[in-house]
């Protein structure tokens, strides 16, 4: 874990001062086949943490490990945790460097969600490829939108209606 958040803080250290990874990924959806996600949840299952994405009655799982689960709940509830997570730290310094988190956008590819994370800097912007998780988390502590194609909200969502009850 101690890695995952060096690595993170050194990816913001080089974007704020400036470096170029290029767009990591691009996501080419039509605004009408866009959703913008609601509400954001995070429950436990008896697979573990999840999170559910919510737009337009219906809701997304997806499931996280429990750190990410952590970080993401403390944001959403306005808990202050006592050490900073990774989230945490890559929000404090992105934020003073300037930047911030624009969008993210989810995407399934063989199962495996994606997640399009925007940061922009210094009138830069740049895309970058990321754990659908670590970007919602992003999102959330940036409070920016959270977009999914209206495919994927169709097809992967559950009824809202049965959210309460859902297995998971």
């Amino acid at each position: 874990m101690k890695r995952v958040g060096l690595s993170l803080a050194l990816c913001v250290v080089a974007i704020c001062q400036g470096a170029s990874f290029g767009d990591v990924a691009t996501v080419s959806q039509t605004e009408s086949a866009q959703v913008q996600i609601r509400d954001v949840e995070v429950r436990l299952s008896d697979h573990g943490p999840v999170v559910l994405l919510k737009a337009e009655e219906r809701a997304i799982p997806i499931f996280v490990d429990p750190t990410v689960a952590g970080s993401i709940h403390s944001v959403l509830t306005g808990q202050k945790l006592r050490r900073p997570l990774s989230h945490d730290l890559m929000h404090t310094i992105l934020d003073a460097f300037g930047g911030r988190v624009t969008q993210v956008i989810i995407t399934l590819k063989d199962g495996v969600y994606y997640g399009a994370l925007s940061v922009e800097v210094k009138d830069a912007t740049k895309v970058f490829d990321s754990r659908s998780s670590d970007a919602i988390a992003l999102a959330i502590h940036f409070k920016a939108p959270i977009i999914v194609g209206r495919d994927l909200l169709e097809s992967a969502g559950k009824p809202l209606s049965d959210s309460k009850s859902m297995t998971l």
